[in-house]
C-alpha cells in the first residue's frame, strides 16, 4: 500500500523560530524552503524531507 500525501503530516509542532546558523526551524528542523513547499510537495518528497528531518535532529541533539 503506497502513501498519499495525506498521510505524511507536516512535522510542525508550533515551535516556528528558524536558527539563522543551520537555516532550519528550531521546533521540526526543515529549511524556509522545505516548509514553503511543503503543500505542493508528493508523498515521496514528503517522505524523503521526513528522512531529512530524523537525520538533522539526531546531528543537532546534545546529550552531554
Amino acid at each position: 500500500m503506497t502513501e498519499s500525501v495525506e498521510d505524511i503530516y507536516s512535522p510542525c509542532i508550533g515551535v516556528c523560530t528558524m536558527n539563522e546558523e543551520t537555516g532550519q526551524c528550531e521546533g521540526c528542523y526543515r529549511t524556509i524552503e522545505e516548509i514553503r513547499e511543503w503543500w505542493n510537495m508528493s508523498a515521496d518528497e514528503r517522505a524523503r524531507v521526513m528522512e531529512r528531518l530524523e537525520q538533522r535532529q539526531a546531528e543537532t541533539l546534545n546529550f552531554d
